[in-house]
């Protein structure tokens, strides 16, 4: 239903920005197991498959606390 109001049209939102781009990082870093298949170097007992795997946590974070500061809006 249309309104009947004089009111400017809602510009659109845009989600292209380059930025988002960085939101892949944390996804296909994970798949490239051949990067951290490995069982040396042993951190407390743990295989460094382990222990890479929780390194992607703060990666992930980092890339989408990166790409949401520089895409919202401000005003």
């Amino acid at each position: 239903m249309a309104s009947s109001s004089q009111e400017p049209p809602q510009p659109r939102r845009s989600d292209r920005s380059p930025w988002n781009w960085l939101l892949i990082v944390p996804v296909l870093i994970p798949l490239l197991t051949f990067l951290f298949n490995r069982d040396e170097p042993r951190i407390a007992g743990f295989p460094a498959f382990y222990w890479i795997q929780f390194l992607f946590i703060p990666l992930g974070v980092t890339c989408t606390v990166i790409v949401y500061r520089a895409t919202r809006k401000r005003g």
